[in-house]
């Protein structure tokens, strides 16, 4: 059967670029596309009015149409020498004239730039000037069907967003609903979208904080929600356990609430660390979405019902690389992922534009953004500049920042050394610094210990005693050795063990993470008092996890890390806690 014409194919997917950016709440839709940016999208296929691709075309499906006249003195597989018809594609539009950024837009819509330098549109391995006058012919064409023209792009960080919406159009276009060349397909834009999980949120409106999270905020989490009120960058530093996260999810709410932004990614730095952030990001979720949401079912019980659900072609379909759900999660309105999937935004990698895309005019929280090195805060430095400009709520979230950094990240000069300190970069405004005021403090003592017997033995003493004991080792074969020591002790004092580091087979991570890090956390209060515990971990539970320990053993490691691992030991005032214990941290070094 024969397929679609490349007429109607480029007509649909500029339609669908137009109905994607209606998606966008008007005050965002008008600041991130310019105006034009779905005929670029309708032009991209412009480069299959070629030879080659009619030569590719009629070898592949010779034995069922036999319509084609055959091009013996054509060879399709030297059309990856400038790239297939998006090479075609690209070095048209900038014959044509077209703006700055458009015809690479065009080149790079399969992810990657053509190898087109020097060739020209009128080239005999294009046709020449017959096939040339048949593309410019079908350009005119898309302008009258769309009464449309070429856009012209402010920037590069606005080039990757109209190239991410190319693509994004594309995929959307080659799906299933637009194959049969039989049917009518005007009506089918809507309903493709909807299949592709492209539907505005609903939320429940002018929720306080309290009813979402059932308690009242505190100083700092009002001051961070006092000052997010657009589009900028804003950083909150301050000590484990002061609900960051909270504050954080009720800004991005409000923002949702108010029609500014388009969805929420909340990046961490580890797959563990996101793992558990997603469970408490589904249950803000469920408090906020209306009731008759159509994401409830996709987002409410796990990834797998998107990947399900959705109908996107091409390189969208099971088995390709888009359908990979590291990559499809920042297209979803809401997600949780690790940092490296968002950081591709801002890389040279391919398909990194429609990450782009996928994050534009979201609110984008970025926890624990200490941990990451030299090499990957330079590329962090580079993904918050292009959130900034594609109208993204940025939301920093640090225990131990400090004002150098502050800098690098939002490109301008500080003043204050403040902490706990929320740094306020609202789009077009210079940044503003607010220290907070820190009510409740308590002290912990740290002792620094050499003889590792000494600190096993206090640590099973504890334990037999009833307190909920961490040791976090800084190797996995380490971690594994002190479990073995107290595993066996545990039998035979009555005490429980756990082990819980990043080389589990996934579905035991799972399992041991559902049963520790609750008995640890508040949903264990109820159970805490039962037995003593030791839980033996890596740098895994140090960070993102509500966690919370009544004596610590660490061993020696940087000190932002030191501090991180001490925000799990007596984290909240409510916790329950073996009359026995007191508030100690021991430093193997």
């Amino acid at each position: 059967l024969a397929g679609r014409s490349v007429v109607d194919h480029c007509q649909i997917v500029g339609l669908v670029a137009k109905q994607l950016m209606a998606k966008y709440p008007e005050s965002l839709r008008s600041r991130l596309f310019p105006k034009g940016a779905d005929f670029a999208a309708a032009a991209h296929d412009i480069g299959k009015v070629s030879p080659f691709f009619v030569e590719k075309l009629r070898r592949k499906f010779a034995h069922h149409d036999s319509s084609l006249t055959p091009r013996l003195d054509i060879d399709p597989s030297l059309e990856t020498k400038w790239g297939g018809h998006a090479g075609v594609s690209q070095v048209t539009a900038k014959a044509l004239g077209a703006p700055r950024f458009v015809p690479e837009i065009l080149g790079q819509h399969h992810g990657y730039s053509p190898p087109v330098a020097g060739k020209r549109p009128n080239a005999e391995i294009f046709g020449g000037d017959a096939w040339h006058t048949e593309r410019l012919k079908l350009v005119e064409f898309l302008k009258l069907a769309l009464d449309s023209d070429w856009p012209t792009i402010q920037d590069d960080a606005q080039a990757r967003l109209v190239a991410g919406l190319t693509t994004v159009a594309d995929w959307i276009g080659s799906g299933s609903l637009f194959e049969n060349p039989a049917m009518p397909w005007a009506d089918k834009i809507d309903q493709a979208l909807n299949a592709s999980g492209f539907i505005p949120p609903e939320f429940k409106r002018g929720l306080s904080f309290e009813e979402v999270f059932c308690f009242p905020t505190r100083g700092a989490q009002q001051l961070l929600i006092d000052q997010v009120t657009g589009p900028g960058v804003y950083i909150l530093e301050g000590q484990m356990g002061m609900g960051k996260t909270e504050a954080a999810l009720y800004a991005a709410y409000r923002m949702l609430d108010a029609g500014t932004a388009t969805g929420i990614y909340f990046a961490l730095p580890t797959q563990l660390t996101s793992n558990k952030i997603f469970e408490r990001f589904n249950g803000f979720l469920k408090d906020v979405l209306a009731d008759d949401c159509k994401h409830r079912s996709l987002l409410l019980h796990g990834s797998a019902g998107l990947l399900e659900t959705t109908d996107i072609g091409e390189e969208a379909k099971p088995g390709g690389s888009w359908f990979n759900q590291s990559k499809r999660g920042l297209l979803a309105p809401f997600a949780v992922g690790t940092l490296d999937q968002a950081l591709m935004a801002a890389m040279n990698v391919k398909h990194g534009f429609v990450r782009a895309f996928g994050l534009a005019g979201k609110v984008v929280i970025l926890d624990e953004v200490h941990t990451y090195d030299a090499y990957t805060g330079t590329l962090l430095d580079a993904l918050v500049n292009l959130l900034r400009s594609l109208h993204c709520t940025v939301i920093i979230l640090s225990a131990t920042l400090n004002k150098d950094r502050r800098e690098q990240i939002l490109g301008c000069e500080l003043a204050s050394d403040a902490y706990p300190l929320i740094t306020s970069a609202p789009l077009g405004l210079p940044a503003e610094e607010h220290p907070v005021v820190v009510p409740d403090t308590h002290a912990v003592a740290v002792k620094l210990v050499n003889d590792e017997q000494l600190a096993v033995a206090e640590a099973i003493n504890r334990a037999a005693a009833g307190q909920q004991v961490l040791w976090i080792e800084n190797t996995i074969g380490e971690a594994q050795q002190r479990y073995l020591d107290f595993a066996a002790m545990g039998q035979e004092l009555g005490f429980a063990c756990g082990l819980l580091h990043s080389k589990l087979t996934l579905d035991h991570r799972d399992a041991v993470e559902q049963k520790w890090v609750n008995l640890f956390g508040k949903a264990g209060h109820p159970v805490r008092g039962q037995q003593g515990r030791i839980l033996v971990g890596t740098q895994v539970l140090e960070q993102s996890i509500d966690i919370d320990a009544d004596f610590l053993v660490s061993r020696f490691a940087p000190t932002d890390m030191v501090l991180q691992r001490i925000g799990r030991l007596w984290r909240h005032q409510e916790t329950p806690r073996s009359p026995s214990a007191q508030c100690e941290a021991w430093l193997l070094a």
